[in-house]
């Protein structure tokens, strides 16, 4: 029998520069709904007709957003390309591993759930885990994703479901402004710039196609089973995919970071797979606090020969459930 608790949640919305307000009419209320395992999860998110459906959040934001494929979830990307982080000595481009995001999915029932993750430098992480704590939003991760990296950043993960998906935006945007996140994302360069890698060797090594996201070229798995998220299906584009990006360093080599999304039985096999192709582990966590199955991410490191880091990513990725996403 599925029990669910309503937990009622005073959220102080931040509207124009994102300083939090006093008064009745910066004050709105929405419920978080938390839903113990049980029975047979069946609720999927409604499609969006188009991005217009989302003007709210973007407005918010401050930023457009892109809608997935399926037109389930609504994904807006919060680049820190303000950074200059280097790791290894490797400049990090932004779409390689500093690339924050809030993404948000709607329910037949009226519910809208938010995931994300804001990339913060340092001296940035308290302030912000006061705003999100302020505004109601919940943290579920605090981590880093690379090793030995300067400066010192940290992503953490963000949560919430509520009715007004524009109040939930308002809040994410005032944790957003305590930070030096650029208020608009860069201008997308046409065309992608050229890899410096064999792309279609890496294909070949890793079984599917790579896209050539603004100069690091990109793969997503997602899981084979459903996930779920107080009761409810969670689709993929809210997050919860493995995410295998390569950055170009020089002579086919390439810088290679993202994440993979286990069950428990599958870390040790991942590990050993990466391992046994010289790839570094940098972090074993969760994102999220209820999710079922229980997952767990995987976030790794190394600069080689692309290829070869290819064929390892590959039979790491053979040991665990998922398939290329769309």
């Amino acid at each position: 029998m599925k029990v669910q608790t309503l937990v009622s949640l005073t959220v102080v919305a931040a509207l124009g520069a994102g300083c939090a307000l006093t008064g009745r009419d910066a004050r709105i209320s929405y419920t978080i709904a938390h839903a113990r395992d049980g029975g047979d999860p069946s609720v999927d998110p409604s499609p969006a007709d188009d991005e217009a459906g989302w003007e709210g959040v973007a407005r918010a934001l401050g930023r457009p957003g892109k809608l997935s494929s399926d037109k389930r979830v609504y994904r807006v990307s919060l680049p820190r390309s303000d950074l200059k982080v280097t790791s290894y000595g490797v400049h990090i481009k932004p779409g390689l591993a500093l690339g924050g995001y809030a993404a948000f999915t709607r329910y037949p029932d009226g519910n809208v759930l938010m995931m994300g993750d804001l990339v913060v430098t340092e001296p940035e992480l308290q302030k912000v885990t006061d705003v999100l704590q302020r505004h109601g939003i919940e943290q579920t991760a605090v981590h880093k994703h690379l090793l030995s990296h300067q400066p010192e950043v940290w992503w953490t993960h963000i949560h919430a479901m509520g009715r007004d998906d524009t109040a939930i935006a308002q809040s994410v945007r005032a944790a957003l402004d305590a930070t030096a996140t650029p208020t608009a994302p860069p201008a997308p360069s046409s065309p992608a710039p050229a890899l410096d890698i064999d792309t279609a060797a890496i294909d070949r090594a890793m079984g599917t196609k790579g896209t050539n996201d603004g100069g690091i070229y990109k793969f997503t798995f997602k899981r084979t089973g459903p996930v779920t998220e107080h009761g409810r299906l969670v689709p993929p584009g809210m997050g919860v995919t493995t995410a295998l990006n390569f950055q170009p360093t020089g002579g086919g080599k390439a810088a290679i970071n993202g994440d993979f999304v286990m069950t428990a039985d599958e870390i040790q096999r991942i590990i050993k797979a990466l391992r046994g192709g010289g790839i570094d582990i940098v972090e074993i966590h969760n994102h999220t606090l209820r999710e079922q199955p229980r997952l767990f991410y995987m976030h790794f490191w190394a600069n080689e020969d692309a290829v070869k880091l290819a064929g390892t990513l590959h039979k790491a990725v053979a040991e665990q459930a998922a398939t290329p996403a769309a």
